[in-house]
């Protein structure tokens, strides 16, 4: 496990004051299950959010790559989440600092090209293995972005498995392809835990819609899609002008899955852009998925 000395969080107005930019929708209201009331007990709240290596979207707009850090970690904390998963992560050192804005401990994953991942949580992190295929070595070709697992200590008695996942992207069937030889070593390598009837997250950047094949390998074992289980709104994720794709999971196996609250696609706020502000630009150019699970957490 991994902790750090927390900072304070940069406030919006202090942000906005110290910044060209114009960011649009900050005050977007959301559900009552989400956020606007003190987060309930024995809830878990899980966020997959890909990044976008902290840039901003578009990214030419964006100067401050550090103002950007500040501000996802303004945004996510938001939302009370207990666990965050990052696609697209940029350099340690920045996963470090939303981490400890955001009071959290992690797990960063270095890819097998140039993309990396992460997990966060206020929880203890008890193991994390990079790319765990059940041989003990990555292919070469395949999670060129990344793949990790961490185990999450919630109680002494309870744990999590969590799976950060980000998929190799584009829409043809070489890529198609690739994509399914991910999904089959990451399902080979669950099989004793789901066995075991544990409760496991997959969840991050799966570049695969619902109707593609891929997506079906997942339903096929057992997975529960929280948005379809619980899902308010469309559920699309990309891109975060004019959101036209679900292409972000968060897939849950074993007792767990059987606790899903509600999920959506958090289209509002500084994740998303206004398409007739020319100054205007999102975190990223995907929206964050977020689910809520009711679960025991009693010692």
């Amino acid at each position: 496990m991994r902790s750090f000395i927390t900072r304070k969080i940069v406030s919006r107005r202090d942000f906005l004051g110290q910044t060209i930019f114009t960011l649009i929708g900050l005050s977007t209201l959301v559900p009552s299950w989400c956020i606007g009331r003190p987060k309930t007990e024995g809830t878990l709240r899980i966020i997959a959010y890909n990044i976008f290596n902290c840039d901003g979207w578009p990214k030419a707009i964006v100067k401050n790559k550090l103002r950007i850090s500040e501000l996802i970690a303004q945004e996510l904390s938001k939302f009370a989440p207990d666990i965050i998963n990052f696609s697209e992560a940029p350099d340690e050192f920045l996963v470090k600092r939303i981490a400890g804005l955001l009071h959290m401990n992690y797990a960063y994953f270095p890819g097998g090209g140039r993309w990396p991942g992460a997990v966060l949580t206020h929880y203890e992190i008890s193991d994390s293995v990079i790319a765990p295929v059940v041989t003990g070595v990555r292919p070469v070709d395949l999670f060129t972005r990344h793949w990790g697992r961490v185990t999450i200590q919630l109680t002494k008695q309870k744990s999590l498995i969590v799976h950060s996942v980000h998929l190799y992207p584009q829409d043809n069937p070489v890529s198609a392809e690739i994509r399914k030889r991910e999904i089959s070593e990451i399902l080979k390598s669950v099989e004793k835990e789901i066995d075991e009837n544990k409760s496991i997250i997959v969840m991050g950047d799966l570049n695969h819609t619902p109707n593609m094949p891929e997506y079906s390998l997942w339903m096929d074992m057992g997975f529960v899609d929280s948005f379809i289980k619980a899902g308010q709104g469309d559920g699309l994720t990309v891109n975060a002008d004019v959101p036209t794709k679900r292409i972000d999971y968060i897939f849950s196996h074993g007792p767990i899955s059987k606790q899903i609250i509600g999920s959506r696609a958090l289209f509002e706020g500084a994740f998303r852009i206004d398409p007739s502000d020319p100054d205007s630009f999102a975190l990223s150019d995907h929206l964050p998925q977020f689910t809520e699970f009711r679960v025991g957490l009693a010692h």
